[in-house]
């Protein structure tokens, strides 16, 4: 049997973060999801990282867990930075 988790992006990287996604790994889960929400009610007034750079940093702290998003928000964004 594989099993997975969530782990929501609300830790940043370095408080805390960083050892969720190790965590998982080590407790030999088979792959760690991620939510990209605009908001959650219980987490709206704390940070809310984006799913892909938080998907990223953990790819780089990780061996063998799979990594995802679980639910991916189509959010209007302007491809143009100014």
């Amino acid at each position: 049997m594989r099993l997975s988790t969530v782990i929501l992006p609300v830790n940043r990287w370095s408080e805390g973060g960083r050892a969720q996604w190790v965590r998982a790994e080590e407790l030999g889960f088979h792959a760690a999801y991620t939510y990209d929400h605009l908001s959650w009610r219980t987490f709206r007034d704390g940070p809310w990282f984006g799913a892909l750079p938080t998907l990223t940093a953990a790819a780089t702290a990780t061996t063998r867990l799979r990594l995802g998003t679980l639910v991916t928000s189509v959010k209007p964004r302007s491809p143009i930075t100014g």
